[in-house]
């Protein structure tokens, strides 16, 4: 598979096989993936690898805490910037209609569209999940370091044939998270990450997601 293949094929996968990953894949994509670039090689990011009963008792510890706290609690960062608008807004939402409407469900279907949003704790099925998190004095150019390193590692990952759904979901408990993965206090949780094989023929999984044109994004200057 070459770059563009791997680009192509990458989506947010949201229904896994019943398959397991076999740790040496995951040890390989992850020393690979420390090439990724970074601001003055700071190499700002930091990550647990969660798999087996470790994740069963995370999975049920934040089922627990959505239970009592559905819209989140003491989240360390705002998710989406609360003036998002024009294109970006539009964006957001038709990806979240799309998607329901993958899987059947009616706008009105209120309980229906809460039911696949709690999927996220049980990582879609997925047998691993990669936890992510920086110290906390890291600013906008380390957290965009850290982007670049989970984009090297879900590439790696479709090279291998395997799939992802970055989860910042995670983060609406983010003091939580870091409580059940032991990170102290000096530290930040960004996002969770689902890894395993996708279900081919899950719906959730074949629905369209389009890019804006790059005339809309990009400008070309001196050619």
């Amino acid at each position: 598979m070459n770059v563009t293949e791997a680009v192509t094929s990458r989506r947010s996968v949201r229904q896994f096989l019943d398959k397991p990953v076999d740790k040496a894949i995951l040890e390989r994509v992850l020393e690979t993936a420390q090439r990724s670039p970074s601001g003055g090689n700071t190499q700002p990011w930091s990550a647990v690898v969660v798999g087996g009963d470790a994740l069963k008792n995370i999975t049920a510890s934040v089922k627990a805490k959505a239970a009592t706290a559905p819209m989140g609690e003491d989240m360390e960062y705002a998710i989406y910037p609360k003036d998002l608008d024009g294109r970006y807004e539009e964006q957001r939402r038709a990806v979240g209609k799309d998607m329901f409407d993958a899987v059947g469900l009616e706008r009105g279907d209120a309980a229906g569209r809460v039911a696949q949003m709690a999927k996220n704790w049980d990582s879609f099925g997925a047998p691993v999940q990669l936890f992510t998190y920086t110290r906390k004095y890291m600013g906008p150019p380390q957290w965009s370091d850290m982007g670049m390193w989970l984009q090297t590692v879900m590439l790696l990952l479709r090279e291998e044939g395997l799939d992802s759904c970055p989860q910042e979901i995670w983060a609406m408990y983010g003091t939580h998270m870091r409580e059940l993965l032991d990170i102290d206090d000096e530290h930040i949780f960004f996002c969770g990450m689902a890894i395993g094989y996708r279900d081919p023929d899950a719906p959730i999984n074949n629905f369209d997601v389009p890019r804006v044109p790059i005339s809309d994004a990009i400008e070309f200057r001196g050619f």
